[in-house]
């Protein structure tokens, strides 16, 4: 019996990397509303908020991007694909967004390395999707670009409400 790159990946599911990222958002989170919460009560050093808010930040980032390459891959929809990365905007909401998606089987499934039956793997944006899925690396390597480039250009921004 041969294994198929779809089973050499079953350990790897949109839905486990979906779960992580949204418990990794919500940690961050809390480390940054601690970080406020004593800024405002102790006075703690403020590199060391910064620092958290430059985590959480990043990892804000990465959750929008794992979102919208989920939202693509489960076939969610515009508008629900949207609101997976408004979700991070609110304290918390991945954790409900993502357990209410896995009750709905939204996140069930594997990655789609092949085309099936469905009109739309016959697109341009899905044959390219494909493409990059079966070449992990670069993937990996074009998202983390496109999260540091944004990333980058919010620092240079500056925080949230200003300095």
């Amino acid at each position: 019996m041969s294994v198929t790159s779809t089973q050499k990946q079953a350990g790897f599911t949109p839905r486990k990397l979906y779960f992580v990222l949204a418990i990794a958002e919500a940690c961050t989170w809390t480390l940054l509303i601690t970080g406020l919460i004593l800024k405002a009560t102790v006075g703690i050093e403020p590199s060391l908020l910064t620092t958290i808010g430059g985590l959480h930040g990043f990892v804000f980032i990465t959750y929008g991007a794992t979102s919208i390459l989920i939202a693509f891959n489960q076939r969610w929809g515009f508008w629900v694909g949207l609101l997976a990365v408004i979700t991070a905007i609110l304290p918390y909401a991945t954790i409900p967004f993502e357990l209410v998606q896995a009750k709905r089987g939204a996140l069930e499934g594997q990655w789609r390395f092949e085309a099936t039956d469905d009109p739309r793997d016959k697109k341009p944006l899905d044959r390219l999707f494909r493409w990059f899925l079966k070449h992990p690396l670069l993937l990996i390597l074009v998202i983390v670009i496109a999260i540091v480039v944004v990333f980058s250009t919010l620092l240079i921004l500056g925080p949230p409400g200003g300095r």
